[in-house]
C-alpha cells in the first residue's frame, strides 16, 4: 500500500496487496492442508503488523470470505468488540482450519465472552465447531482449571476420541496431552488412555519434533520440564 496510509486503507487495498503476495507454490502446500490461500504467513503478518489495530477495516475483511483477508482480520481486529452472536457466526464460517485457528487463538481467548462460548461449542454436535470448545477447553486445562471436572474430560476421550472426525480427535487429543502435562495426579491416567487408543500413533514427525502421540507427548513436555 505505498500510496495508501494505514489509517486509509480500504478493503480492496489490502485485498490487492494479498494477492500481490499470492505464490502458487505456497497455495500448493496450504491446499494439501485445507488452507484455501497463497501468502506466505509471514510477509501476511507484516500486512497486518502496517495496518495496526481497525475493527472496521477487519469487519470488512472478514465479510469477503477470502482467506487471507480473513487471517489479516483477525490480526488487526479487537476481540473485545465482537459480540456472542458475532463470534459464535463467525466460528461457524471459518470452516478453513487456519482461520477457524487463528479466530479460536487470537480472538476468542481474548474475548469476554470466551467462558460462554467454550461451554457451547463444546457441546455442540457439529464436529468443527465442537473441536474449538475443545480447544478452549485445553487453554484452561493449563492456565485456569479450577471448575473444571479433569477426569470427567478424560472419560469423554476415552469415550469419544477414537472415533471422533479429524479435527474433534484432533483437539481431544490435545486436551488429553494438556491433562497429563499439567496436572501430574492424572498424568498416568492419560498416558494409559493414550496408548490404549493409539490415537495419531503413527503419526509422521520429522526429526526433532515432538510426536502428537499423547504419551510420547507428554513424556517429552515432562522431561523438558524436569530438566530445565
Amino acid at each position: 500500500m505505498a500510496t495508501t496510509t494505514a489509517a486509509q486503507a480500504t478493503v480492496d487495498d489490502v485485498l490487492a496487496e494479498l494477492e500481490a503476495l499470492e505464490d502458487p507454490r505456497i497455495r500448493a502446500v496450504n491446499e494439501r492442508h485445507g488452507d484455501d490461500h497463497g501468502v506466505n504467513l509471514t510477509r501476511l503478518r507484516a500486512v497486518a503488523k502496517s495496518l495496526k489495530t481497525q475493527h472496521d477495516l477487519a469487519r470488512g475483511l472478514w465479510e469477503t470470505g477470502d482467506t487471507a483477508a480473513r487471517l489479516v482480520a483477525v490480526l488487526v481486529c479487537r476481540p473485545k468488540a465482537w459480540s456472542v452472536a458475532e463470534l459464535d457466526a463467525m466460528l461457524r464460517d471459518a470452516r478453513v482450519p487456519k482461520v477457524h485457528g487463528w479466530l479460536v487463538s487470537y480472538v476468542v481467548t481474548r474475548s469476554p465472552h470466551v467462558e460462554e462460548l467454550r461451554t457451547a461449542w463444546f457441546a455442540d454436535p457439529d464436529p468443527v465447531v465442537a473441536s474449538a470448545g475443545w480447544a478452549l477447553t485445553t487453554d484452561r486445562v493449563a492456565k485456569s482449571p479450577d471448575g473444571l471436572d479433569l477426569p470427567g474430560l478424560l472419560d469423554r476421550v476415552e469415550a469419544d476420541m477414537k472415533d471422533a472426525p479429524e479435527r474433534l480427535q484432533w483437539a481431544m487429543n490435545e486436551c488429553l496431552a494438556a491433562i497429563g502435562i499439567h496436572h501430574p495426579g492424572l498424568r498416568a491416567r492419560a498416558v494409559s488412555i493414550g496408548e490404549r487408543l493409539e490415537v495419531l500413533k503413527d503419526y509422521p514427525t520429522p526429526p526433532g519434533c515432538t510426536s502428537p502421540f499423547a504419551p510420547a507427548w507428554i513424556a517429552e513436555i515432562v522431561r523438558r520440564s524436569d530438566s530445565a
